[in-house]
């Protein structure tokens, strides 16, 4: 006697609709440069010897990349150093920041998620992903559930079947 038996994928009828947020994340390198490798005896940076470096020196290896300006000693450097990179960078870059790395990588999933149209996510239960192969900043997290919440019915984060529970609208 021959046993048939219909696998049901409960997951996939629920109408849980699943958003990684990985898709929002950068595709272009992070690069940071340190103006400290500027500063003459690692203190001071000298306005004549840096407007040589600027004109001088090869920019077309940040092309395509986002570019994070920081200072890493403990020097003061003149805020029109740092306009006068970002500017020189500009044409180059596919955006300047000023910070480190992970400021420019929050900063980058900020302005993605800014692009969202939420409306798009009316009435519906949604699952956040939470675990992937590339790091989200909690920040991202943060903005994507505060812009969710306002058009939802719910807000789950995890994975479909196994998932905790964030937000339910109120009847």
């Amino acid at each position: 006697m021959e046993i048939q038996e219909n696998i049901v994928n409960k997951v996939a009828q629920s109408g849980l609709v699943t958003v990684d947020l990985a898709n929002y994340a950068p595709k272009e390198e992070i690069v940071v440069y340190d103006i400290k490798d500027n500063l003459f005896h690692g203190l001071i940076l000298k306005e004549k010897d840096f407007r040589t470096f600027i004109k001088e020196h090869d920019w077309s290896q940040y092309q395509n990349k986002h570019i994070g300006i920081i200072c890493s000693t403990d020097a003061i450097v003149p805020t029109w150093a740092y306009m006068l990179l970002a500017n020189t960078l500009e044409p180059f870059a596919v955006s300047v920041h000023f910070g480190d790395k992970d400021t420019v990588w929050n900063s980058l999933f900020s302005q993605a998620l800014d692009e969202i149209d939420f409306k798009q996510y009316q009435d519906e239960r949604v699952v956040v992903k939470g675990c992937g192969e590339i790091y989200i900043p909690e920040s991202a997290f943060i903005k994507f559930t505060l812009g969710l919440s306002k058009v939802v019915k719910s807000i789950m984060y995890g994975e479909p079947c196994s998932t905790v529970p964030v937000y339910k609208r109120k009847l």
